[in-house]
């Protein structure tokens, strides 16, 4: 395994001005799950192509090992691809794709064999070392196709939404084996998607991209808990945070009908910025009902049952037809009615403040 480093990394494709990746600084320590995530075009699977040598290095510089490799051919790399359509050769068995990279480096079948069986045991592919890819079903390519990568023992696993062709279920079970499997291992990975749920729940750290610009990078439970900007705090977390442009008011913040109390530290820094609006942010969680019908006042326009949960979407005394429903977290047990008009309290301190124009976190 070894540590990967992004040193001003940029991207820039022919004929278009505008950078895929944008002076990218990101350092991935050994033995780390590093996941890279945000939305289409914000140039994750770019920046994992240009650590593959798959894309150019338009300036900068990437580290493998503290070595750098902004200009070295794939093949010299010490890293592994899994993609997202698995890439198998049809005609050949599993044990075969699994081991055809060693085949083509010279190693000799018996240790081959060795290594092939042993990744098959890790994966639970013993019975299947003998079928073709026809024979399987997506879990079980996608699980070849990882197996493929770990008998090359390189440095550098890197994934590239690997599991996007799967349902629901299986991406489920799997992204839970992938991360066990990577904990075993203790091979450095960069992981990227496009779904949030995934990145919190298998990195270690997750960087969040946005038009080529890394946003912030940390941990899960930082990220969800002090974002850095209102695009995070909006992109991490399922369902996402409510964003409102709020009018600051003596007290605190407009928000529909109440006044909602800020935190010192935010009013300081609002007042600092000389702004007279921020975007004010809270969770779906952060509410409870008021038990005298007071509070702030929402119309349900939509429930979502789940089970154990169910999430109420409604508007806010002022919201205009531009504005998104705000989402609201409710026992499952007793959800609202469509049209019902609730009175909720918002929890001390769990509120969110941006500046309006930037997007950067205040306080």
């Amino acid at each position: 395994m070894a540590a990967v480093s992004y040193v001003n990394a940029t991207c820039l494709y022919p004929g278009n001005p505008i950078p895929a990746v944008d002076s990218l600084n990101l350092d991935i320590n050994e033995g780390e799950f590093m996941v890279l995530v945000g939305p289409s075009g914000s140039g994750k699977s770019t920046a994992l192509r240009m650590l593959a040598g798959l894309e150019d290095v338009t300036s900068g510089e990437i580290h493998i090992g503290g070595k750098d490799v902004s200009h070295t051919q794939p093949k010299d790399r010490d890293i592994a691809m899994v993609f997202q359509n698995y890439a198998l050769y049809p005609h050949m068995s599993v044990a075969e794709n699994m081991g055809f990279a060693l085949k083509l480096k010279g190693v000799p079948k018996a240790e081959r064999q060795e290594k092939v069986l042993e990744a098959a045991r890790l994966l639970d592919l013993e019975s299947y070392l003998d079928r073709k890819p026809k024979a399987l079903s997506g879990g079980q390519r996608q699980r070849v196709a990882m197996g493929r990568a770990i008998v090359r023992e390189p440095s550098v696993f890197l994934m590239d939404e690997p599991l996007s062709n799967l349902d629901a279920k299986l991406r489920v079970e799997t992204r839970a084996n992938i991360a066990a499997l990577q904990s075993r291992l203790g091979t450095t990975t960069i992981y990227v998607t496009h779904d949030q749920v995934e990145a919190m729940t298998m990195g270690h750290r997750v960087a969040v991209l946005k038009d080529g610009l890394l946003q912030q990078c940390d941990a899960p439970r930082n990220l969800y808990e002090r974002p850095s900007n209102a695009f995070v705090a909006g992109f991490i977390g399922s369902p996402a945070m409510n964003l409102r442009t709020a009018t600051l008011v003596p007290g605190g913040a407009q928000l529909g009908n109440i006044v909602l109390p800020l935190k010192q530290s935010v009013s300081d820094a609002a007042h600092a910025a000389g702004v007279d609006s921020i975007t004010l942010g809270v969770r779906p969680e952060s509410f409870s009902v008021a038990p005298d019908g007071g509070g702030l006042k929402l119309e349900v326009k939509l429930v979502e049952e789940l089970g154990a949960d169910a999430y109420v979407y409604g508007s806010l005394p002022g919201d205009g037809a531009a504005d998104k429903h705000f989402i609201v977290r409710f026992d499952g047990r007793v959800p609202p009615r469509i049209g019902e008009v609730l009175g909720l309290d918002v929890r001390s301190a769990e509120e969110h403040a941006f500046h309006a124009e930037t997007g950067e976190r205040l306080g």
